[in-house]
């Protein structure tokens, strides 16, 4: 399935979500359509123009949102005054369903990406009636080991990026948990100290990337790379904010939520988070879910074989 060509919004706002956070949305396709919620990663990557291509927008009311303190969101995480106390997971959820409400939608398929991957199910187990079905790549689930194997399990596989990554951090802190290491280096008051930690940890992103080797064009804007690693390590730094079980992998453990709800997972056969056998475990966990593995593709929605994997299951739920 070729991607859908590219469209423009035809609505979009900021939506006063409290906490003096103001959250960025957009909506585009068939405003009479089925409506359908994309869900970014990172988190704090924000949302970009790619995923509208991967729903038809005759059939779809195709909404987007920054989350809190991303993209177009109000205030941003790259300023160093903004209170990131007040974005967690609860407060994102709280959020979708102001912004549910605010659109006049009764239920959305709803669509994620690595961690957005992680919201949506959440989101799901704790709002089933508001989700009509489920559509997720680079699936995580946001448990304490996937985060130590992405932050040091994988040290083996780049050895050299790991030693640049590790070598940022106070000789001390180098045998702990490399995530909160880096949280409290970008909480730093110190401008130039949130810099390099930034530039540290969107090396170490990259470098991690096994399937295509590329570079994050993103990665070069020193206001993007400090909202998204000082997002990421806030959220990986406390389990993110998924509860005192996160540890043993509460959206893992709660699978069973989801009996009822429809469900793709595309997951590239290079994605390192199949190292654990996330997407697999979670499959076998969730009645009614559907596995499609790409090969030759790793964590990258965009990927040759993802994309095409993603418009025939959003083409599958458009009616």
């Amino acid at each position: 399935m070729p991607l859908y060509p590219e469209i423009e919004p035809y609505a979009s706002g900021l939506l006063d979500v409290g906490d003096g956070n103001r959250v960025h949305w957009e909506t585009c396709g068939n405003p009479h359509g089925k409506p359908a919620l994309v869900l970014h990663g990172g988190p704090g990557s924000g949302c970009t123009s790619h995923p509208r291509r991967l729903f038809d927008p005759a059939a779809y009311r195709i909404v987007l949102l920054d989350q809190r303190g991303s993209g177009r969101s109000t205030p941003h995480a790259s300023r160093h005054d903004t209170d990131m106390s007040v974005n967690t997971t609860g407060h994102l959820l709280a959020d979708l369903e102001l912004l549910r409400r605010h659109l006049d939608i009764e239920r959305w398929l709803v669509w994620g990406v690595s961690w957005g991957s992680v919201l949506a199910l959440r989101y799901a187990q704790t709002h089933p009636a508001a989700v009509s079905e489920l559509v997720l790549t680079g699936v995580a689930t946001g448990s304490d080991a996937e985060v130590a194997l992405l932050t040091r399990g994988v040290g083996r596989l780049f050895p050299e990026a790991f030693r640049r990554f590790v070598s940022e951090l106070p000789p001390g802190e180098r045998d702990g948990n490399l995530a909160a290491a880096y949280h409290r280096l970008l909480e730093s008051p110190d401008p130039g100290v949130r810099a390099r930690a930034a530039r540290a940890w969107t090396d170490w992103e990259t470098a991690i990337v096994p399937a295509p080797p590329r570079s994050v064009p993103r990665y070069e804007d020193p206001g993007f790379r400090l909202g998204f690693a000082r997002t990421v390590t806030h959220y990986w730094a406390n389990g993110h904010f998924l509860g005192p079980e996160d540890g043993q992998g509460v959206v893992l453990r709660d699978a069973r939520l989801l009996d009822g709800v429809p469900g793709t997972l595309v997951q590239g056969t290079l994605d390192l988070g199949n190292l654990l056998g996330t997407a697999w475990r979670l499959h076998h966990a969730w009645p009614g879910s559907e596995l499609v593995l790409v090969d030759e593709a790793g964590h990258d929605s965009g990927a040759p074989g993802i994309a095409e994997a993603l418009v025939a299951a959003t083409d599958t739920y458009a009616t």
